[in-house]
């Protein structure tokens, strides 16, 4: 994660794409990337997320993400997961599966332990995704 986002010249890519970068391909051990998914196509697009809780204080459980593409489909991420604050941002890097141009919407979930109290809430003050400069890579 910490070439993220890319440069303007975007990420070299290995593969199909890499004559792209015609520059970077005349350095000598240049960094390549190649983030794939488990399922065909197997391409993924990085994207960084913030959340920013709100709520109780501190209670156990975790926050995911769920993504949706215009065609149904979904894919869960698990931001957080352990003793959750509402005075932590939650940063995490993710591959989604789902192509940020066919996102419908991103849902916002969460979970408590079975031994928090029934009234304990917690929500998403805010979330904020940053997408890869250039795709799937």
């Amino acid at each position: 994660g910490d070439c993220f986002p890319c440069s303007q010249e975007g990420c070299p890519m290995m593969g199909h794409y890499a004559d792209r970068f015609p520059a970077k391909l005349k350095r000598v051990n240049q960094k390549y990337f190649l983030n794939t998914a488990a399922d065909p196509p197997f391409a993924t697009w990085r994207q960084k997320v913030f959340i920013k809780l709100s709520g109780v204080k501190k209670m156990r459980g975790d926050i995911n993400l769920v993504f949706h593409n215009t065609e149904g489909n979904t894919k869960e991420y698990e931001i957080a997961s352990g003793v959750l604050s509402q005075d932590q941002v939650y940063t995490k890097y993710l591959d989604v599966e789902i192509n940020p141009k066919n996102t419908t919407k991103i849902e916002f979930l969460w979970n408590k332990t079975i031994f928090t109290l029934l009234w304990a809430r917690l929500g998403a003050e805010t979330v904020n995704i940053i997408h890869g400069e250039d795709g799937h890579r």
